[in-house]
């Protein structure tokens, strides 16, 4: 949308997180909402939609923002400027009504992510799950979806792993608990093709897997599935949190330190991954 119509109702994540950068740096000096109107000559008003996502602000705009603010870090303000101005009408729009607003916002944040690194006890992670055992997990929502919403997000689902499985596609790692690997949703031979596809993957150049088994010296964190998005900088990485009530998104730094810390360890607990190829191998055959 280009400034001049009006506010957005439901702006997403990314969008969002334009505006709560603002605000940080907006704080950290100690300027008022009327001072930053003043100086970009808008009503105050539109200072608190900006930093809530719903009106949109352009790079210059952003960078007057950031002088006036003090803002030393020069890449971090290139890269807030960049993230403002893409305004791109990804594939995910066409599941909008379809699906549940978490599932777009997931897909955006990949969609642009520098790199992912996830982390899952429960599941397959998303972008490498087979369609039916996607079809599985879905089919266990509560209440029930119709057969209409439940394929959308199984194309959805499929869409996700078409992208972050292509070709030239960024570093993706991913951080499997052996609890995830042992689950037969859609049945046995589901389970087993599940896992094929997991080893299929896991020989992509861009794909590191590895299984955290049983065995692991102790587990690290509450036990949720993780995504960790790589930004075009430290400070726009972004978090996502599995939750019964839709995905959670956490940016602050702390947060996303302790994180990464959960993720390292987790990794480095992990078998390696032509260790992992090998216990998935035998897995498969076991289940």
């Amino acid at each position: 949308m280009l400034e001049g119509m009006p506010p957005r109702t439901t702006p997403t994540v990314r969008q969002e997180r334009v505006g709560i950068e603002l605000r940080k740096m907006r704080n950290s000096i100690g300027r008022t909402t009327a001072q930053a109107a003043a100086l970009l000559g808008l009503d105050r008003t539109k200072i608190t939609q900006i930093e809530k996502g719903y009106y949109p602000v352009n790079s210059e705009r952003i960078r007057a923002l950031a002088s006036d603010y003090e803002e030393s870090d020069a890449e971090f303000v290139h890269a807030l400027s960049r993230m403002a101005e893409e305004r791109h009408r990804g594939w995910w729009v066409e599941y909008r009504g379809s699906v549940p607003a978490g599932f777009l916002d997931i897909s955006e944040m990949e969609f642009f992510a520098q790199g992912m690194h996830t982390y899952q006890v429960c599941h397959i992670p998303g972008a490498m799950q087979t369609e039916e055992y996607a079809r599985a997990i879905f089919q266990d929502v509560y209440p029930p979806l119709s057969p209409r919403l439940l394929e959308a997000r199984v194309e959805n689902r499929a869409q996700r792993s078409a992208f972050l499985m292509a070709k030239g596609a960024q570093p993706y790692t991913a951080v499997v608990h052996e609890a995830a690997l042992r689950m037969r949703f859609g049945g046995r031979n589901a389970a087993q093709r599940q896992l094929e596809q997991l080893l299929t993957f896991s020989e992509l150049p861009h794909v590191t897997l590895h299984v955290l088994t049983f065995e692991a010296d102790g587990f690290k964190g509450a036990g949720q599935g993780i995504i960790y998005a790589k930004g075009p900088v430290p400070r726009l990485d972004t978090l996502q949190l599995d939750a019964v009530g839709g995905p959670v998104f956490l940016h602050e730094q702390r947060q996303l330190e302790n994180y990464r810390h959960i993720l390292e360890t987790m990794t480095e607990r992990s078998l390696s991954p032509v260790e992992s190829r090998d216990f998935i191998t035998v897995l498969k055959k076991e289940i």
